[in-house]
């Protein structure tokens, strides 16, 4: 039988896939662009918010109820390679992937759903 610190140890050394990933509007091509530790959760939550219509990210949120979730792709842009050995901090990694990213596509106002920071 598997002790409650063994399934807690074995869920430690499981490797998620980190990177960087964009939901795009099929119809218009806009984007929304950013980044996880775990490549796959992350869509399934995004997908749950907003057929729930409780998304963050109110233009996302709009565009989603008006042209559907068919017009919408996942696509993964970038995959970090983790290391065994490594103590890496990989959401950090991710994030500044992500702003790589976003400076080269520029996903605001018409090209995509992304807000500006600064």
């Amino acid at each position: 039988m598997t002790t409650k610190k063994e399934l807690k140890d074995s869920y430690k050394e499981m490797k998620f896939k980190v990177g960087v990933f964009q939901i795009r509007n099929l119809s218009n091509n806009k984007v929304f662009i950013d980044s996880s530790t775990d490549l796959v959760s992350i869509w399934n939550r995004h997908k749950f918010q907003l057929n729930a219509g409780q998304h963050q990210n109110t233009d996302l949120q709009k565009e989603w109820k008006e042209y559907g979730q068919e017009n919408f792709a996942y696509e993964i842009l970038s995959e970090i390679k983790q290391e065994t050995t490594e103590t890496t901090d990989y959401r950090k990694v991710a994030k500044e992937l992500s702003e790589m990213f976003m400076e080269e596509l520029q996903p605001y106002g018409d090209n995509g759903y992304n807000v500006r920071r600064g």
